[in-house]
């Protein structure tokens, strides 16, 4: 423990918007308990990892970190060492956390956040390593110390119940539950008047969004509208998106909003209608042409993102090829690109006719070359316009230049001398690149 008795903390968050909701929450927890924040990790005395378990990669990342972690537990006994989140919810990874690395005063998975407190309490006097892997647990009403000042995560629904044959999301964070609507509004109209100007609502399936477990029959789109008519000025987004369920009244809803912004991340995966019903993604490649279609006739400046796996178990360069006409076809602004990593526990797992990793790095190559060229050319076209930027604060590398996104999504980077946090400005665009735009600031909007 510092002197004076300062109590401090350290989290370090791996994944998705969902974690670092939990990661705001578990600082919600701590702040309530006399403990402030700190930079680093040798002066907390509680140091909390938050775990992703989408990629092997992430899991990886952790316990590269907890080996190294390892001396400054042994210098700093005193401390409480958590590992959180995804990752150890799952049961066999929680094991060999608590086989392999013994220092580890608390595992607790995502469905224990509820139970935080009294989880570390009984942490701090355990000889051994507490397990916590709940599920179902209730997670309204929780504590929560915000990481920005202008931008806000705000759940609409925990869980997930899609079962794609990659994913380990529905196992470790459990069936798909919808929040209450009124919650939902009254969390967002506190927001707002406390100054935040960008809400993003969060679900790992945000379209399916609906009132039959609910008494209330509100779903995504009425949710969508009544949160376009709260008073103030601030902007809307959400994520993320099934194309299987973005139905034609979303698209209207948003073509019909002021603040719902004209971002549109559809997750293809592949371009492959056979890699897809491998997958069990529910929808096919000229299904996910005809929405794209839809979006653009009826919302004609919006931008389109997307996520692609690349190297999925049985996919022949004839599938491959599949998923290159897409991207000419359909030209997304940008797309976060992944190679297909097993997840013990699921489907996809055991299936046969893997993919070798050379086949897969050749494959994630050419379809990053092929998308960073049309990135560069859709971005170009912005040249000479003039954008409405919401300003996030000072570039992270360098300290010169402000931050912010339009409101489809493009960062813009930009110099000024003023204090602009939270305002918005108007963009000269002067530069472009596949991920970014450069401009001069004209002006306050």
């Amino acid at each position: 423990m510092e002197k004076h008795g300062i109590k401090k903390y350290h989290i370090l968050t791996f994944g998705c918007q969902m974690n670092v909701y939990d990661s705001e929450v578990l600082a919600g927890y701590l702040e309530n308990m006399g403990y402030v924040h700190t930079e680093k990790e040798e002066e907390a005395d509680v140091l909390i990892i938050n775990t992703c378990a989408v990629r092997k990669k992430a899991e990886e990342k952790v316990f590269s970190r907890l080996g190294r972690l390892r001396s400054l537990k042994e210098k700093k006994q005193e401390m409480i060492m958590i590992l959180w989140g995804c990752m150890v919810q799952q049961e066999h990874v929680a094991q060999k956390i608590k086989e392999k690395f013994p220092f580890v005063d608390l595992v607790g998975g995502t469905q224990s956040l509820g139970r935080f407190p009294e989880l570390m309490e009984k942490a701090r006097i355990s000889p051994r390593t507490v397990l916590a892997l709940e599920t179902g647990e209730e997670r309204e009403n929780l504590p929560i110390k915000r990481g920005h000042q202008i931008r806000a995560w705000v759940p609409i629904s925990h869980g997930c119940s899609n079962f794609c044959s990659y994913c380990i999301v529905p196992y470790v964070r459990g069936a798909e539950k919808s929040r209450p609507p009124e919650n939902i509004i009254n969390e967002v109209k506190t927001l707002v008047d406390n100054g935040y100007k960008e809400i993003t609502l969060l679900g790992q399936n945000v379209n399916s969004y609906y009132g039959r477990r609910l008494k209330e029959n509100i779903d995504f789109a009425d949710l969508l509208h009544t949160l376009d008519r709260l008073e103030g000025r601030f902007l809307i987004r959400y994520m993320t998106s099934h194309p299987r369920d973005f139905s034609e009244k979303i698209i209207r809803t948003i073509q019909q909003g002021q603040k719902i912004c004209e971002h549109f991340h559809l997750p293809l995966q592949s371009g492959s209608d056979n890699i897809l019903k491998l997958m069990n993604r529910g929808y096919s490649r000229d299904y996910y042409l005809d929405l794209i279609k839809k979006i653009r006739e009826l919302i004609r400046d919006s931008a389109i993102t997307t996520d692609i796996i690349v190297g999925f178990p049985g996919e022949e360069e004839k599938d491959f090829e599949d998923t290159l006409d897409l991207l000419e076809k359909i030209r997304f602004d940008a797309a976060f690109t992944f190679v297909y990593s097993p997840r013990k526990g699921t489907a996809a797992t055991e299936m046969k006719r893997q993919v070798p990793a050379d086949i897969k790095k050749k494959r994630i190559v050419a379809l990053n070359e092929i998308q960073d060229r049309i990135s560069q050319e859709i971005n170009q076209l912005l040249l000479g316009t003039e954008q409405l930027v919401l300003v996030e604060g000072k570039s992270k590398t360098n300290p010169n230049l402000y931050t912010g996104r339009t409101r489809t999504n493009k960062i813009v980077h930009f110099p000024a001398k003023e204090d602009l946090l939270g305002k918005f400005v108007i963009v000269e665009i002067t530069e472009a690149k596949p991920w970014t735009l450069t401009g001069d600031f004209k002006n306050i909007f």
